[in-house]
């Protein structure tokens, strides 16, 4: 009995001709493929594509942090102008002021409506209606999104070379 182990389990019908290509296939691709020690090039591409990997995962989470950063101010935005909105039930007055192109109306009283000329209130978007708030709300509002405050009238600083300013425009003066 010459001959391999294998050759000897094919003439005695143990094994096929199909099994022993398969197993030698296998003793070969396991020497050209595996069982080698990684070379250098190898370990250092190998640790180049775990630092590229670290990198994107550390990048996709500072973005999600920063989104979840984002929301937290917006709620906490939204939640200031719903703790601080003044109701205006019992607005008879209309007041006239712009969202970007558009002209918009919002009825309010005529304390309201004097104390949004004075700048003591000012009118805010919440989500897709308006509010009024406290002038004090609406400066922390702008410094935060300065799209959200739509009407916020500022004290104009006086010109001393004003030839009208001895003449007094009403307040109740309605157009």
């Amino acid at each position: 009995m010459t001959g391999s182990l294998q050759d000897q389990l094919v003439k005695a019908g143990l094994a096929s001709e199909q099994q022993l290509k398969h197993t030698k296939s296998k003793k070969r691709k396991q020497k050209r493929s595996g069982t080698a020690a990684p070379d250098e090039a190898q370990r250092k591409q190998a640790q180049q594509a775990a630092a590229e990997k670290r990198a994107r995962d550390q990048a996709l989470n500072r973005q999600r942090d920063e989104e979840a950063k984002r929301k937290a101010e917006q709620i906490a935005l939204w939640q200031l102008v719903r703790d601080n909105r003044i109701p205006r039930a019992d607005g008879d007055r209309a007041y006239n002021f712009t969202d970007g192109s558009a002209l918009k109306r919002l009825y309010v009283s005529a304390a309201q409506h004097r104390d949004l000329v004075d700048g003591r209130l000012a009118i805010v978007r919440h989500d897709d209606f308006y509010e009024l708030v406290p002038v004090d709300i609406a400066e922390r509002l702008e410094a935060a999104e300065p799209t959200l405050v739509l009407v916020h009238n500022r004290a104009e600083a006086e010109d001393g070379d004003d030839e009208y300013a001895d003449y007094k425009v009403p307040d109740d003066l309605m157009w």
